[in-house]
C-alpha cells in the first residue's frame, strides 16, 4: 500500500511532515533514483535516499509519547552551533527512528515539551488547524490594570499579525510578582513573552504546565520525563482526531535511572508552584480573581484537583 512520502516517512519516525517536506523542497530526499517532488506516494518497496543515505524502514515501531520537563538554558533544537546543552542529550534512546519535538520552547522558557517517535501524530499536534490549548503560568513584575488585561484577550497587532490570549486568569501572587495562566491555540514564537511585552509589562518566569490533555505533573523535576500510558496515549490521539493503522505489539522499556519518582512528590504542605489550576476550565475573554486563600507568596498555588501520578515506565 502506498502513500504520500512525506507521511511514510513521518509515520516511521524519521521527522514531522514538515521538516519531511522542507527537505524535499531543498532535494535532500532522492526515490528510485529521482530527486523526490511534493505528492509523490512510495511504499516499502520504493528506494529512498535521505542526503545520499538509504533509508531501512524494517517495520514501524511502537507509538511512544514523552512529556518532558524542559529546563531553562536547554535548546529545543537538536544540535547547536554555539555547544549549547539540547533537550535530545537527556532523552532515552529509540529504536528504528528519532524523538521528534513538538513544538519549540525559547531559551529562557521552561516547562511542558512534548516529544515522540510518530512524526504523524507531531504534525497534528503542531498544526494550526487542530487549535490545541497550550497553557502557560506567567510570572510578571509590577501592577496590572485591568484596561491592559481586556486589551490582551481582545488582540494586539504584533510585527507577524494579530495575536491575543483565548483565555487568561489570576493566579495568586503579591507585591511586584503577580502570577496569570493564559492559553493560546496556536505557536509562534515567543507570542507569550511579545504580547506582555506589548503593554510593557515585564515577564520574569513562564512556564508551559500544559499541552492539550496533557499536563505537567508536579513534583517532576527540571530535565526528567514521564512516558504517557495507553490511556493517555489515547487521550492526546483523539484530541487531533488521529486515527492511524494497528501498531505491533508494544515493547517493554527500560526504566530510565531519573525516571524514579519520590513518594513524596504529592504529599501536603510542599511549597506552592506556577501549576495553579493548570487545565481547569476558566472564564473566557475575562479576568478573574484567584480565590480566597490562593498565592500569598509571590507565587502560584498548585491546583486543588491534579492529574493522580502516574508510574514511569
Amino acid at each position: 500500500m502506498s502513500e504520500r512520502l512525506q507521511k511514510f516517512l513521518a509515520s516511521a519516525g524519521l521527522g514531522s511532515r514538515r521538516q519531511i517536506e522542507d527537505w524535499i523542497r531543498q532535494r535532500r530526499i532522492v526515490v528510485n533514483g529521482q530527486p523526490a517532488q511534493l505528492g509523490l506516494s512510495v511504499s516499502n518497496a520504493d528506494r529512498i535516499e535521505i542526503d545520499g543515505k538509504p533509508v531501512r524502514i524494517v517495520r514501524r515501531q511502537p507509538r511512544r509519547v514523552l512529556a518532558y520537563y524542559k529546563p531553562v538554558g536547554e535548546m529545543t533544537t537538536r544540535r547547536d552551533p554555539d555547544g549549547r546543552p539540547t533537550v535530545f542529550d537527556r532523552l532515552p534512546p529509540v529504536h528504528d527512528g528519532r524523538w521528534i519535538a513538538v513544538g519549540r520552547l525559547d531559551l529562557n522558557t521552561q516547562g511542558l515539551l512534548l516529544l515522540t517517535n510518530d512524526g504523524e501524530l507531531a504534525n497534528r499536534l503542531m498544526h494550526p488547524s487542530s487549535r490545541i490549548d497550550r497553557e502557560y503560568a506567567v510570572r510578571v513584575v509590577g501592577e496590572v490594570t485591568p484596561e491592559q488585561l481586556q486589551r490582551l484577550l481582545e488582540g494586539i497587532l504584533l510585527d507577524d499579525g494579530l495575536a491575543r490570549f483565548d483565555e487568561m486568569r489570576e493566579a495568586g501572587g503579591e507585591g511586584v510578582n503577580h502570577w496569570y495562566h493564559v492559553i493560546l491555540r496556536e505557536g509562534r514564537h515567543r507570542e507569550v513573552r511579545r504580547l506582555w511585552e506589548s503593554q510593557g509589562i515585564t515577564v520574569s518566569r513562564l512556564i508551559r504546565v500544559r499541552y492539550g490533555p496533557v499536563v505537567l505533573r508536579r513534583g517532576l523535576h527540571p530535565g526528567r520525563w514521564d512516558e504517557l500510558d495507553e490511556a493517555e496515549m489515547a487521550e492526546l490521539m483523539k484530541a487531533v482526531n488521529y486515527e492511524p493503522a494497528p501498531e505491533p505489539e508494544p515493547r517493554r522499556w527500560p526504566v530510565a535511572p531519573n525516571q524514579a519518582k519520590s513518594p513524596s512528590s504529592d504529599r501536603p504542605g510542599q511549597e506552592p508552584g506556577p501549576w495553579a489550576g493548570a487545565g481547569r476550565r476558566s472564564v473566557p475573554k475575562r479576568a478573574t480573581s484567584a480565590r480566597a486563600g490562593e498565592g500569598g507568596d509571590g507565587k502560584a498555588p498548585y491546583a486543588s484537583h491534579r492529574p493522580k501520578p502516574k508510574p514511569a515506565r
